[in-house]
């Protein structure tokens, strides 16, 4: 990761080409900068509870909430004009300090640096629209008691009630900053109804974004807002200098209103720094190793914003001293799970990545597919890779790792499939915007890259090398998730004689017990492309 500064001004003539902007500045706006009033926008995205988790980045250290709390308490302190904002994910696919307290240890590191704003992501939805509200506003839960919820408010445009048709939480929240109102828009990706379990979600609808986000802007601009800046969980990516913008939120950026001036985007974990049609877009990466930040001028008469910059900044632990009072707060949730977390379970030989090969196959997938296909003594199990969230390293393998590798808790169900319905899921790996390569135990199977989508599975056998009887009843073990039709994989929803077992944790944690001796990565030969 690699800071970098793109200047955009706003009210001026610029060509747009790539992501990079060529401007030229009227001569007023030079003499009258010194009137506009500067504010800062610090934020993070797809956090997911990484609140005692550290990474690497060039051979360094980055990571964890303390370091994340000493860079955006000490950039706050450059510029009292600065408002902290959090683009969804915050919570889900946690770790264990935070999951397994029901997340609301992320919400209070949220609410003790003091965030001002947030949205929401799909994780936000993992354990379905009561517990998001309890998060958000406070309540009881069965394990944790009574949480005081979020102490700064949340917005999100476009999910909306079925039953009323208005939005869960406000479309846009309005923060003033030396007097000058600033509107903050939340949306999240519309592919959350298909990336949750649908049970969580059958309150609610995902509505489109640009429509909801202009709808909001139009009421925004009645109230005076000028200065709009959209917090988007959707996709986006930009080489480091900004040109070659993709994902949703350049489509976004192209069809949103032109008051709109700044999008952060989010879900994909990646980099950008960019503008698209004057919008300066960001992303910085994932779980708490980056943020963005954005440095505004607005002009005290018109209220609007007539320059912007920004900055994707690491969170490399060398040079700053950790927060003292965030660190103490890990610690003390990490102590009360500590004897859960160290317990060790097993042994691996050698590292067990989630790096898939060429044809889609990957150790720790046949790992995690092997555990449910053993522990539920069926034919087959299909387990989808977004379910993977961590890769277990060579040598002692704890509780608390396996939690990492799937932390979710899904439940693992097994259902009655013909071989036709198989071959037909599998086609399925292809119909979303990006494939979704499945991890497989007791199958074979070889597919066409060139071939249309539907038609790339040219052959497909047991693990013995026996061909699938299309009209042959086989007995298949997936998690809850895919058995109701997760990630667009539908024609699970055919399969018969469900039957639910133990969650996927425990499925896989009994397994690598009862494992004799190390784990070795099993031989990447399930699947073949040609």
């Amino acid at each position: 990761m690699i800071k970098m500064k793109k200047i955009i001004p706003a009210c001026v003539l610029s060509l747009s080409l790539l992501g990079t902007t060529v401007s030229a500045a009227p001569p007023e706006h030079a003499n009258h900068e010194n009137r506009y009033i500067p504010v800062q926008l610090l934020g993070i995205n797809d956090f997911h509870g990484q609140l005692d988790v550290y990474r690497t980045v060039g051979g360094k250290q980055v990571g964890g909430a303390e370091y994340l709390a000493a860079y955006l308490k000490k950039y706050e302190q450059e510029n009292k004009n600065t408002l902290l904002v959090q683009v969804g994910d915050a919570v889900g696919a946690s770790a264990p300090v935070s999951s397994l307290l029901q997340d609301e240890p992320t919400i209070e590191f949220l609410n003790k640096v003091g965030f001002d704003v947030g949205g929401l992501g799909n994780h936000e939805f993992d354990e379905g629209v009561d517990e998001l509200n309890r998060l958000l506003y406070g309540g009881e839960h069965e394990t944790t008691g009574y949480f005081e919820g979020a102490n700064f408010p949340f917005t999100s445009a476009n999910v909306v009630d079925k039953e009323t048709g208005e939005p869960i939480l406000p479309p846009y929240v309005i923060k003033k900053v030396n007097g000058m109102p600033i509107g903050f828009i939340g949306v999240v990706t519309t592919e959350t109804k298909s990336i949750v379990l649908p049970s969580g979600i059958e309150s609610v609808e995902f509505t489109d974004e640009v429509e909801a986000i202009n709808k909001a802007a139009q009421e925004l601009k009645e109230k005076g807002v000028e200065a709009i800046v959209v917090l988007a969980h959707n996709p986006v990516s930009s080489n480091q200098d900004g040109s070659n913008p993709s994902g949703d939120v350049v489509e976004i950026a192209n069809h949103v209103d032109d008051e709109v001036d700044v999008i952060f985007g989010a879900h994909n974990h990646g980099y950008a720094n960019t503008t698209v049609d004057n919008k300066l877009i960001v992303q910085s990466y994932a779980n708490g190793t980056a943020f963005s930040d954005v440095d505004l001028l607005i002009d005290p008469k018109t209220k609007d914003i007539v320059k912007k910059e920004a900055e994707i900044v690491t969170t490399y632990h060398e040079g700053i001293q950790p927060d003292a009072e965030i660190k103490a707060m890990v610690e003390s949730y990490s102590e009360q799970i500590a004897p859960l977390v160290n317990e060790v379970i097993g042994q691996a030989d050698t590292a067990l990545t989630r790096e898939q090969d060429d044809s889609g196959e990957s150790a720790l997938g046949n790992v995690v597919a092997d555990s449910q296909r053993a522990i539920m003594g069926t034919d087959f199990a299909i387990m989808n890779p977004g379910g993977i969230r961590a890769d277990l390293d060579q040598g002692e393998i704890t509780w608390g790792e396996a939690y990492n590798v799937q932390p979710f808790g899904n439940s693992i169900v097994t259902m009655d499939m013909t071989g036709q319905q198989i071959k037909d899921t599998l086609e399925q790996q292809w119909s979303g915007s990006y494939p979704k390569m499945l991890q497989i135990s007791g199958l074979n199977y070889i597919w066409e890259k060139d071939a249309p989508i539907g038609q790339r599975i040219v052959e497909i056998t047991d693990e013995n090398g026996n061909p699938l009887n299309p009209e042959q009843s086989y007995s298949v073990a997936v998690n809850n998730f895919l058995a109701t039709g997760g990630d667009g994989f539908t024609v699970f929803k055919e399969g018969t004689n469900v039957v639910t077992g133990p969650t996927d944790l425990d499925t896989m944690v009994e397994y690598i017990k009862n494992y004799e001796g190390s784990i070795s990565a099993p031989k990447l030969d399930r699947i073949q492309v040609r």
